[in-house]
């Protein structure tokens, strides 16, 4: 399954100036239309898990 918070996609990203977070990657109008038709039950296609450590674990 898919994840579905938001806060651990890679394409997520915070931003200070509306102080809310938001998806940086590029949906068209149907994936919109759909998120905002099931609201929270959404399961957003293109989530992918943000992986803050795969640079370092490269290093090794």
């Amino acid at each position: 399954m898919q994840g579905t918070n938001c806060e651990d996609c890679a394409y997520c990203d915070y931003d200070e100036e509306y102080d809310c977070f938001t998806c940086e990657f590029q949906e068209d109008e149907d994936d919109a239309a759909r998120a905002s038709y099931y609201g929270s039950r959404y399961v957003c296609p293109h989530f992918s898990y943000r992986n803050e450590y795969r640079v370092v674990q490269k290093q090794n």
